[in-house]
């Protein structure tokens, strides 16, 4: 046994691919911190964290298409990480066997994606409310409706659903901009209570529209 000083990156994370050790075939990336890497460990079965969540998961929790970790590998620089495993069931949630399953071709155009300042700004406020989910500081609005329990955050966002269908019903432009920004506010609350994050909102929407 030895020391390993593997180069976590500035958020204490590490990129993990999975290898599937019978065929050789790259299943999905995601990424580690040190909790997530010990679970991995420990359990035998790859664990990960959620950048938009900023939670720790374990890879088929609620699917069942778990990954069994033969093997850990690191490269050369140390700064990633290889995991061989037995796959039970699909890698990627669409339900293909693994997430690359797309072929860019010679004649395809490529878009550059940069990041969406407006994707940026819901994951900030959602990263807000997981915090005072998490630390409860007195005064807090968001902390008091966590506080209160679910039916009162579903109340809340009854009653902003209903706000927002009379500016629609007037017409009101300015209003509506802030009746949709208030249930879009609730229902970020009301996912966090749910331990949905957003990205998971955002993938289905590209899903959708692809």
């Amino acid at each position: 046994m030895s020391d390993v000083e593997l180069k976590f990156d500035s958020h204490g994370l590490i990129p993990a691919i999975l290898q599937a050790a019978a065929t050789g075939k790259v299943l999905m990336v995601a990424y580690m911190n040190t909790e997530a890497l010990r679970l991995t460990r420990e359990t035998g079965y790859a664990h990960f964290y959620s950048r938009s969540r900023r939670v720790i998961w374990k890879k088929g929790e609620t699917s069942g298409n778990t990954q069994k970790v033969r093997k850990i590998l690191y490269d050369c620089d140390s700064d990633t990480l290889l995991l061989e495993v037995d796959p039970n069931g699909p890698a990627c949630h669409t339900g293909n066997e693994t997430c690359f399953f797309t072929e860019l071709g010679k004649g395809d155009t490529v878009i550059q994606n940069a990041p969406d300042a407006n994707d940026n700004i819901v994951s900030r406020i959602y990263q807000v409310i997981q915090q005072r989910k998490a630390q409860r500081p007195e005064g807090s609005y968001v902390a008091g409706l966590f506080n209160k329990g679910e039916n009162a955050i579903l109340k809340k966002i009854g009653e902003e659903s209903a706000e927002f269908v009379m500016a629609c019903m007037k017409k009101d432009g300015k209003n509506i901009a802030a009746e949709a920004a208030d249930l879009w506010f609730h229902s970020l609350i009301a996912m966090a209570e749910a331990g949905v994050g957003p990205e998971e909102v955002f993938e289905e929407l590209k899903r959708r529209f692809k």
